[in-house]
């Protein structure tokens, strides 16, 4: 299992994720709709977690496991506005047997727009109870966190 105390490597970069605005995105006024960034954030996570090579599917089908979001906290800083082209990133900053935490970030043109923090737990597809990550995902978490 990965330490609790362990903190984030510096040396392996945020991972991140394009995304422009659409008008489907916004509201009346052409402004990002606050739960859109959400949508958004999952995208990155996915896409975070498909660039270690984890397949969501394969883990739902083979090990009957899945990822849900159990806490979420995020500070909305400026607004995006259609046609914007963002980029959202993904950090890594603990991990437990059964969960991990992320750092996100929605920035436009370097500009910082929303950041928040996510605890994401492990579950099983079958009945939604919690379950311990499977050992080959946690050797690929590992490589991004330094020891204590």
């Amino acid at each position: 299992m990965i330490s609790q105390s362990r903190i984030p490597n510096p040396e392996s970069p945020p991972f991140h994720w394009p995304v422009r605005v659409y008008w489907e995105d916004t509201d009346a006024g052409g402004v990002v709709y606050h739960a859109q960034y959400l949508a958004f954030m999952e995208r990155a996570r996915s896409e975070w977690l498909r660039g270690l090579g984890v397949e969501q599917t394969t883990l739902r089908e083979v090990e009957d496991l899945v990822f849900v979001v159990r806490a979420m906290e995020l500070d909305f800083r400026a607004p995006a506005r259609l046609d914007d082209q963002l980029q959202v990133s993904v950090r890594l900053l603990e991990c437990r047997g059964a969960s991990f935490s992320l750092a996100q970030r929605i920035e436009r043109d370097g500009v910082l727009l929303v950041e928040g923090k996510v605890r994401i737990a492990a579950v099983r597809a079958s009945d939604f109870r919690p379950c311990p990550i499977v050992e080959s995902l946690l050797a690929r978490l590992r490589p991004q966190m330094e020891s204590p």
